[in-house]
């Protein structure tokens, strides 16, 4: 044999052995990235894989791991977590600790291990609306073929036996669809009728669990990992602030300054500071819902265009009308229907409970703004802070005294605009200022009003067409 030949060899074999010496050491001495997933699945969780699988990368980790306890949440949103778990140059690891429920499930799938603690489960994958009942089966399919592919996409043994050949998936897909349908009878393992959920030994036994242990640590340790360092990824300030934000409670104050800055707006046109709260409150409302996937484009353009046809109603065509009503069911819609998941105006996956409670938070929310306008209202519009805010005097009528109640006695005389009534604002009489509202129209500042009648801290007028200032 040439020896040439014998030393090439030698020094190929010594060079490999090296490598996986090497690659061994570097394996002990590992650097992990972990990061939890123990709440609904949602934007949130496609947002930590995203920056824990950028983070591994950096750092050039050995392992990303996942650390799951999840009854599931947005089909999307795992899809999301699914795709970017596949194409990981990483490997990446799942850590079970107690449920790995539907959406939980396919993104445990598409990790490169699965290890679980005794008496977790995983399975139970069928797609579900807010109110708990199954999703039609559109998206049931799509879920199993979801479920299929994922498990495909862990790889495959082919070999012959008896003459045939035979293909053994690493994990099971007819399985993994079997998670979603109750359909897909598997013999030996689910009957027909029942969704598989698997609790950890029998995950192991049909190849769906790599292992079972008490800790991450025993985990680690048992996968060659001796001396590592695990660095956590966990939400940032944005998600915490989104989180905040997208409580109801804190929802329902943002719809009440939404509400208030239009209508002290409307009050006082043209001064800006009311309608910039408004907006701000819109923005605030709408923007955790929007990165959550709820707010769809179509319901935030529905809301403002209530807020123009509440504008058209007040500014171009006054007196409560069509523009009016039109507006505020407008922005009722688009309020309540950010706050549920949809898909093209299809609302299947949310449920009529959830819906329905949706626009009764919204309603009732009117309602409080509406009892607290009656309730504090008057003191409010005749507070000093109202009219240092609102700026509703004039250079002229700067010297003007602050506001009274009206009497009854005002009833048949004749006072003039010193706003823009639209059509509330405020006159002059007897060098008296006062609340005022028009019975039918829009009335110009600097115009004689008759009195007609109060309504409570306003005098009800009229134009007086002949009479203008």
């Amino acid at each position: 044999m040439d020896s040439k030949f014998i030393v090439t060899y030698l020094f190929f074999c010594l060079s490999i052995f090296s490598s996986q010496s090497q690659t061994k050491e570097q394996f002990k001495q590992g650097k992990i990235v972990k990061f939890d997933i123990k709440e609904p699945i949602a934007p949130s969780a496609s947002r930590i894989t995203s920056k824990a699988i950028a983070k591994a990368k950096k750092i050039n980790a050995h392992l990303i791991l996942i650390h799951m306890n999840t009854y599931g949440g947005l089909v999307t949103d795992a899809d999301s977590i699914r795709s970017s778990i596949l194409a990981s140059p990483i490997p990446v690891y799942v850590f079970i600790d107690n449920n790995a429920a539907s959406a939980g499930a396919l993104i445990s799938i598409a990790c490169d291990k699965i290890f679980m603690t005794p008496g977790a489960n995983i399975g139970a994958a069928t797609v579900v609306n807010q109110s708990g009942e199954a999703a039609p089966d559109k998206y049931q399919s799509y879920m199993r073929g979801q479920m299929r592919s994922t498990a495909e996409a862990q790889g495959k043994d082919t070999f012959k036996e008896n003459g045939k050949v035979v293909i053994k998936y690493k994990r099971n897909p007819q399985i993994a669809q079997a998670m979603v349908d109750e359909d897909i009878e598997i013999k030996g393992i689910s009957p027909k009728g029942e969704v598989i959920t698997f609790t950890t030994q029998e995950a192991i036994k049909y190849g769906f669990c790599d292992g079972s242990f008490e800790s991450i640590n025993e985990m680690l340790k048992s996968e060659g990992f001796e001396d590592y360092k695990i660095q956590a990824v966990e939400k940032n300030t944005l998600d915490k602030l989104i989180g905040f934000l997208a409580n109801p409670a804190f929802r329902s104050i943002l719809i009440l300054v939404i509400l208030g800055g239009i209508y002290f707006e409307l009050q006082t046109p043209g001064v800006g500071f009311p309608i910039l709260a408004a907006l701000i409150a819109a923005v605030l409302y709408f923007a955790p819902l929007y990165l959550d996937g709820l707010a769809s484009n179509w319901e935030i353009a529905l809301f403002f265009f209530g807020l123009i046809f509440m504008a058209l109603e007040v500014f171009v065509i006054p007196g409560f009308g069509l523009a009016g009503v039109v507006g505020i069911v407008f922005m009722v819609s688009g309020l309540s229907l950010a706050m549920v998941q949809n898909v093209n105006f299809d609302f299947s996956l949310v449920g009529g409970e959830k819906l329905s409670g949706s626009v009764l938070m919204v309603l009732a929310s009117f309602l409080v703004f509406i009892l607290l306008l009656l309730l504090f209202g008057y003191k409010f519009f005749n507070s000093k802070m109202f009219n240092r805010i609102a700026l509703t005097e004039t250079l002229e009528n700067s010297k003007v005294p602050e506001n009274k109640p009206p009497k009854r006695s005002f009833i048949n005389h004749v006072a003039e605009t010193i706003i823009d009534l639209r059509p509330q604002g405020k006159v002059i009489l007897e060098g008296q200022v006062y609340l005022a509202k028009s019975n039918i129209n829009f009335i110009p500042a600097r115009t004689k009003v008759k009195i007609l009648g109060l309504e409570g801290p306003y005098l009800v007028v009229m134009e007086l067409k002949d009479e203008t200032a």
